[in-house]
This record gives structure tokens, sequence and C-alpha cells, in this order.
């Protein structure tokens, strides 16, 4: 799915909220319901849901996972690191030099240099032509190695970088995104109290999110994920009692519906998810859904038609363009309740 707008210039949040002078939880929350849109802040959240609501949050960390490297005719080439594979390989996106987009001059059998003397050989392309299969020699622990040597993967909208920090959500707790799973980014723990108190339960999934880069028109590649037993059990007693299940951003939906079966069963589950939502395949479980505000090319717009409908999510847009709404990781937030 498309959306015909352009994205402003001064649309783009340039850093994270609080480096501009307002709490994590004072973004922006457009809330999108048929026939109506709302503006609040997201500390507003509690008093949107309703008791006996079911949300479902993203507990993968981010890492630092972005890499310098250099190229066999010395050029520089910054590296992002996707994710790792089953078998110690990993999959990387070779940027630019400037960072602009990715070296689609990269080719199969070249080697790059990495620091500390790892050597990273490109072998084959990993579902697009941004995306390679690489092998790394000699093999290291990666999140140590990544600790030492990485720093969050920024664009180029931003102005500057940021500490590691900045990148996680307060619920983060297991290591693993290439890029934050950013629509949880405004909760607090006092929010999450509050959220609490007022009857709504709060359930985890794991799944660690890949490069977005990819995302012009591009389906999402693999991600490893995991839905508990205890989410699946609580996803499962939520929809009996009739009340809604909302996923905080698209990396829970994907790894929610991975886990539930054609006639909507929900159940524990654990692997890699290939699972994309449209047309052919609407959401069996997810009713609601919190999210950011994604670029006219991210494949995610796809994902947010199928769960509340083309017409609200162009309504939606039609009114975060009108009333400036701030676009990306460290930008406001949406909620569509349909």
């Amino acid at each position: 799915m498309t959306i015909p707008f352009t994205l402003p210039p001064d649309s783009e949040a340039t850093a994270p909220p609080e480096h501009r002078g307002v709490p994590r939880d004072a973004v922006r929350l457009l809330v999108a319901r048929p026939g109506r849109i709302e503006h609040h802040r997201f500390r507003d959240l509690p008093d949107l849901v309703e008791p006996g609501d079911l949300v479902v949050v993203n507990t993968s960390a981010t890492v630092p996972a972005a890499l310098d490297a250099v190229r066999g005719n010395g050029n520089p080439a910054p590296v992002h690191l996707s994710t790792t594979l089953d078998d110690g390989g990993w999959v990387v996106e070779v940027r630019l030099a400037d960072g602009s987009g990715p070296d689609l001059s990269v080719h199969p059998g070249e080697r790059m240099r990495l620091p500390d003397g790892v050597t990273l050989t490109l072998v084959e392309p990993f579902t697009s032509a941004r995306l390679w299969r690489a092998a790394v020699t000699p093999e290291v622990p990666v999140r140590d190695y990544l600790a030492r040597h990485g720093r969050p993967i920024g664009y180029g909208y931003l102005a500057g970088r940021f500490p590691l920090r900045d990148y996680q959500n307060v619920y983060a707790s297991e290591p693993g995104s290439a890029e934050m799973a950013s629509a949880g980014r405004p909760f607090t723990a006092p929010l999450l109290v509050r959220l609490i108190a007022r009857g709504v339960v709060v359930a985890p999934i794991v799944l660690h999110a890949g490069v977005s880069s990819p995302e012009l028109y591009e389906p999402p590649a693999a991600e490893r994920f995991t839905v508990p037993k205890a989410t699946a059990r609580l996803v499962e007693l939520t929809r009996a009692a009739g009340r809604r299940v909302i996923a905080v951003g698209t990396t829970v939906v994907r790894a929610l519906e991975s886990a539930t079966e054609p006639g909507g069963t929900m159940h524990a589950a654990t692997g890699w998810t290939e699972l994309v939502l449209g047309p052919a395949r609407p959401p069996r479980v997810v009713t609601g859904l919190v999210t950011g505000l994604h670029a006219p090319e991210a494949s995610h717009l796809g994902l947010l038609a199928a769960v509340a409908g083309r017409p609200l999510v162009t309504a939606a847009y039609d009114a975060a363009l009108e009333h400036h709404y701030l676009w990306h990781e460290f930008g406001d937030s949406t909620l569509f309740l349909p």
C-alpha cells in the first residue's frame, strides 16, 4: 500500500524529544477512530484505552549496530548489521561513505575490513539488493564486539549522533534490535503504572527488528521473534472477554500475528517470521495499534492499512500533515482504534 503524500522538510524529528525540551511521554499523540480524529499528548494514553484492554509491548533492546568498515579499494564504508543468522553469519547493509543510502556497487566475494582485524566477506544478497548475507572471520561475540566498536544506526535527518540510551525503550530488556522498536519510546515508568492502575494489562513479546532502510516498498526481511506462553494466553482471554488487543508497534503486530493459527487461535511461538500482512492476510488478533509516523515509501504502511483500514490511515496521515506532526523514530505517535 502507498499513501500519496510528500513529507515537508520541517516534519522530521531531528533529535530525541528530551533534547528538544519535550519530556519523553509528552510527544503528540494522534488518535484515529472511524469518523473521528483527536489530538492528545502521549501521556494521555491511559485515558484513551479501557479497563480490560491488553497492551502488548516489544521488549527487544537496541544494539549499536553501525560499524565503520573499509572496502578493498581503501574507501570507507559504514556497515549496518541488521541481524545475525543461526549459522553465525551476519546480514548487513553496506552504506555509501556519506551515509546517504545503500551502496549498491558491492558484489559477492568482496571483503571489507572491520575494527580489531575482523574481515567481513559478502556472500550473496539477502532478500534484496540492499541486504547481504556475510561471513565474519574470525568469529567474534557479536554483542561484545558491537559494544566496543559500534554506534546506534542513524540517518541523515538527524542533527548529529546520540548515545545508545536515547534509542532504548524503558522496558527494553533483551538486546537484539538493529534499530529501536520506536513505537514504545514515549512510554515512561509512571505511564505504565497508570495503565495498570486503570485495569489495562501489559504483556511482552520479543521481536528483534532489522534495519528500516530497506523499506522502499520492499517487504520486511525475516526477523527473529518470541511470543511467550503467558502473553498468548492473555491474548486469548482478552479476545474472549470482547476487549481490544493493542499492539505497540508494527513489530508487535508481526510477532502476534505470526503466532496465530488460521482460525484465530493464539499460541506461544519462537523462531523467524517472514509474515507480511495485507488484503490476502488480514490481522486475526490485533485490534488496535500504537505506532509512529512512517515515510511515504515505507512498507509498514501496508501493515497499518491491514489493521486499521486504508481510509482511516489516510485520514490520520492527512491530519498529521495538517497539524505539523513530527516523523521518524524520535517523532510523534498515532493510536489507531478501528
